[in-house]
């Protein structure tokens, strides 16, 4: 038997097994690219994901403001970080308003450091009516402006608009803002609603003043720095007494004309010898007031009865200041935050004697630091109502105090001295005076009253300028930013894109 031999397969064939082969063997390599794809786009994907947690959770962030507008005051941070309890802040403002966009930032940055114990929300009362509708039910509160409304538990307070600014002085209906003091407000507003508790300073009345007007003034800076430091203002009339009230938490002695009956310099030393006491006495020179300065010369301070002045004869005729020019004492931590500020004292300042060494007091607790002197060009001049006073032997030369603190049952262990009793003593009635008190003088008796209630940690949050730039361009400067932002730029643009076109085309 012969073998058959096999048939050639035709050209054509061969070619479409050979085809069929190929396609065979690039498919598993097809899926292969695929999977590759797949495999590179996912984790692309989880790269981006991973990415933006970690930037979420773990980010910076600077304040690259002139004057550090958005960065809250270590008080602030300090009290954020021990903050126990959840507080809710609304923001109840129109889009409208010129500080809608501070308070926004601001609140951010309590939200931000609050460890999650903060939550901030925005309602505009004209757009969200339901939602404002719905928070003046839960809380009881008209939300009639706009304002900051801060809720923790049963607590509530709620910040107007003109609480977070100071306006420029004047009758003007349409005074500038000069400053926010959001932060200040927020805080003083956000430890009351923590606390619970509202502290309360009691204005002494009934001894007389400069002036109804000055009296009004001094009482109404009170109750607005009230309103800030959460704490209460209420009048109280020794003579009208047997005891300080067990509430008080401070007493407000502003510029007393009149002086204390024995009775009531006797009411005003056992007050000072509770376990918890705190007094602000504004001096006025020009008073009859012999018990309260004998009262104060016991504590460590004498007020000496001269005027600080300065005098010079010039070519007009003789010239003579009574207005003072002083500084803080950078060595008084309540006021440190105040070292670099010049404050000035309208009005008459008499120079006190300061016993800072007393053996006596020291045996007694008691510590005396000076806390305001005067420029060294002023002296304590005893003939102040001559035309031309000279520095004499009875005068007082440089240094001259003008305020002072004093501390009664100083310890050295810090957690006992909330026990102690405080007094801060201002030789000068003018610091509050409505024409002449600027943001130091209120930032001064603040930080008094704050330390008077052993509230340091509140101490050192001030108010922030606002500032205006404005700038002037030429005619010149006109025409080129026009031609470097109109033309130039977008012609750019389209020359790149043109070139990119023509690239490709050409490929």
């Amino acid at each position: 038997m012969t073998s058959a031999e096999p048939h050639p397969m035709p050209d054509s064939d061969q070619s479409q097994h050979a085809a069929q082969a190929a396609r065979a063997s690039e498919m598993p390599r097809r899926y292969g690219i695929g999977i590759n794809v797949a495999l590179q786009v996912i984790l692309a994907l989880a790269l981006f994901a991973g990415v933006n947690r970690l930037n979420w959770r773990h980010y910076w962030r600077w304040d690259l403001s002139p004057s550090q507008d958005y960065t809250l005051s270590p008080a602030t941070l300090n009290y954020l970080n021990s903050l126990s309890r959840d507080v809710h802040i609304y923001i109840v403002f129109g889009r409208d308003s010129k500080v809608y966009g501070e308070v926004r930032s601001l609140l951010e940055e309590y939200r931000l450091h609050g460890r999650q114990r903060v939550k901030v929300r925005s309602i505009d009362p004209v757009r969200d009516i339901d939602r404002a509708e719905q928070l003046k039910a839960d809380t009881g509160l008209s939300l009639a402006q706009n304002g900051v409304l801060l809720h923790c538990g049963a607590n509530k307070r709620f910040i107007t608009e003109e609480e977070l600014v100071v306006r420029e002085s004047g009758t003007s209906t349409n005074r500038q803002i000069i400053e926010f003091r959001g932060e200040d407000a927020i805080s003083s507003a956000l430890i009351s609603v923590v606390e619970g508790r509202v502290r309360r300073f009691y204005y002494l009345v009934g001894k007389g003043s400069r002036s109804d007007a000055a009296l009004s003034d001094a009482y109404t800076a009170a109750m607005e720095l009230g309103k800030q430091q959460n704490f209460e203002i209420a009048p109280v009339n020794l003579s009208e007494i047997n005891h300080m009230p067990g509430d008080a938490d401070g007493l407000l002695i502003l510029g007393p004309r009149y002086d204390l009956s024995e009775r009531e310099t006797a009411m005003l030393d056992d007050y000072w010898k509770r376990k918890r006491a705190g007094i602000f006495v504004m001096l006025d020179p020009g008073g009859e007031t012999r018990r309260l300065n004998a009262f104060l010369a016991a504590n460590g301070v004498r007020p000496r009865g001269d005027r600080v002045i300065f005098a010079e004869s010039t070519s007009t005729g003789a010239r003579k200041e009574f207005t003072v020019m002083a500084e803080f004492m950078k060595e008084v931590p309540f006021i440190r935050h105040l070292a670099s500020s010049a404050i000035t004292l309208a009005g008459q300042s008499e120079s006190l004697d300061l016993r800072t060494e007393d053996a006596a007091l020291k045996e007694q607790s008691v510590t005396v630091q000076p806390l305001m002197r005067a420029s060294p060009r002023y002296w304590g001049e005893r003939q102040f109502l001559e035309e031309l006073p000279v520095v004499d032997e009875d005068d007082t030369l440089p240094p001259i105090y003008l305020a002072a603190s004093i501390e009664r049952g100083v310890v050295k262990d810090e957690s006992l001295r909330a026990d102690s009793s405080r007094m801060v003593v201002v030789s000068n009635s003018t610091l509050l005076d409505k024409q002449t008190m600027l943001a130091v003088n209120r930032d001064f008796v603040s930080a008094g009253l704050n330390w008077l209630m052993n509230r340091e940690s509140r101490i050192g949050i001030g108010s922030k300028p606002r500032r205006s730039y404005r700038i002037q361009l030429t005619q010149k400067q006109h025409e080129l930013i026009f031609w470097i932002t109109s033309i130039s730029l977008p012609g750019i643009v389209l020359g790149l894109g043109f070139m990119v076109w023509a690239s490709r085309r050409a490929a």
